[in-house]
């Protein structure tokens, strides 16, 4: 969703007069545990009943209360195609029978979108991108995108998490082009003024999922990297355009509760790319590390701890494939001042929330014409402190704590899901000197 529509529907929730709800029962509607005699899905007018029920952490047999299905719920929710998902659980002639009942978000979305790339006000794009989404029931994905504006740019891509049900297979694809302006101030200077590449590329991703938590995946693809003049550095190989072989292998490990905006669980993921495997004298790896941990504590409070690592190594990485701090990753405190560029980028942050409102269900149906599907919303206000730190550190370099750019501050997080996560903040550096920061999606 376009920036500029989140804006819009943070403006519909604040001034609209609405019949909201707070309380337990919007997804538990029993306060007992049960064991379980059967379960029974309600609302799913596409999605297949399998997709639901491969995410329960539970099953018939098992002993049910409200913390059990509160991880579950939004496990459920986590597979972002419903807009509300309830546990019911009934008695029927001595049987114990939960009814999850979901309501299905609107699957096809046609929208144009304004957005900031790299984070940065400065780098508009706009355009247009079209979602299919959960077209089968399978919760597949179609998404074609085009941005004109600052670096144009056109893909498409097609996701399915359940490619072989029984093996537990998936498949990822993507194709695109876009134009990139350097980023690398060493390659600015090289050149003499700034530049830009054109990017032709394509991945494929097949992997399988084991149990409930654990995902290992295979990838391969190619890049086309176009630049106007050749330069050693600015490029990988030996001309000015740049035609990168790329193989490589993931894994991820993943408890967490709701994906969007997590409150339990672990989040780790690996990835390791061999790119150019000596083909035009491209010979270069890129690996990444994340790792996250989310705790509650005093009920309502949550702790959340991240460690990240991007390392790259070679004959000749070139700039445009270097680990930055200052874009898509940025230190809070340095959020619109500092930009680093080097072969590895190590980044940290630790965050507590709290809930100033609690999850509220928002239904705007006396809204005419639009489907009530894209009228039905979960919306919440969530308080946080935070501290934030990272550098970035060229082959060969000495790793100094001194080298760190550190900030800390506090905001608050407007959560409106199923569609966007929107946070207004206040930030420090250690030298004491503020700035404001909005930014979409959560921290981490």
């Amino acid at each position: 969703m376009s920036d500029s529509l989140k804006i819009f529907f943070l403006i519909l929730i604040i001034c609209l007069p609405v019949n909201a709800r707070q309380e337990d029962t919007l997804y538990y509607r029993g306060n007992y545990s049960v064991l379980l005699d059967s379960i029974k899905i309600a609302g799913n007018e596409i999605t297949e009943e399998i997709i639901i029920l491969r995410e329960l952490t539970f099953g018939i047999g098992d002993t049910l209360n409200h913390e059990l299905a509160s991880f579950n719920r939004e496990r459920i929710y986590s597979l972002d195609i419903f807009n509300e998902v309830i546990l019911k659980p009934i008695k029927v002639d001595d049987k114990n029978i939960l009814i999850i009942e979901v309501e299905e978000s609107w699957y096809i979305y046609p929208l144009p979108f304004v957005r900031l790339k790299d984070k940065d006000w400065e780098k508009i794009s706009y355009g247009i991108a079209v979602s299919l989404k959960n077209f089968r029931g399978r919760n597949e994905t179609l998404r074609g995108v085009v941005a004109f504006g600052f670096d144009p740019s056109f893909s498409f891509s097609y996701l399915n998490p359940n490619l072989v049900y029984k093996h537990d297979l998936f498949l990822h694809t993507v194709l695109g082009f876009n134009t990139s302006t350097n980023k690398s101030t060493t390659a600015e200077e090289l050149h003499g003024e700034s530049f830009e590449q054109k990017i032709y590329f394509g991945r494929v991703t097949f992997g399988k999922r084991f149990g409930l938590y654990n995902r290992f995946a295979l990838k391969t693809g190619y890049d086309y990297v176009e630049t106007p003049f050749y330069i050693k550095g600015v490029n990988a190989s030996d001309s000015r355009i740049d035609r990168t072989v790329m193989i490589g292998a993931s894994y991820t490990y993943d408890t967490r509760d709701l994906a969007h905006y997590p409150s339990s669980g672990i989040y780790a993921f690996v990835n390791y790319e061999f790119k150019g495997l000596g083909i035009n004298n491209i010979n270069y790896r890129v690996g990444n590390l994340d790792f996250r941990e989310y705790r509650k504590f005093f009920n309502k409070l949550t702790a959340k701890l991240r460690f990240a690592i991007r390392h790259t190594a070679g004959s000749t990485v070139p700039f445009y494939d270097y680990s930055y701090l200052g874009y898509s990753e940025r230190v809070r405190g340095y959020f619109h001042s500092s930009k680093r560029e080097g072969n590895d980028r190590i980044i940290g942050s630790v965050e507590l929330n709290y809930p100033v409102i609690e999850e509220t269900r928002i239904k705007l149906y006396f809204i005419p014409l639009l489907p009530k599907s894209l009228l039905s919303y979960r919306v919440a206000l969530i308080s946080e402190l935070f501290v934030d730190t990272g550098t970035t550190r060229l082959q060969g370099e000495t790793l100094s704590i001194k080298n760190f750019d550190t900030g800390y501050g506090g905001g608050l997080s407007v959560l409106f899901l199923p569609y966007f996560v929107m946070r207004f903040e206040l930030a420090f550096n250690e030298q004491g000197n503020s700035e404001w920061i909005f930014d979409i999606g959560a921290s981490f």
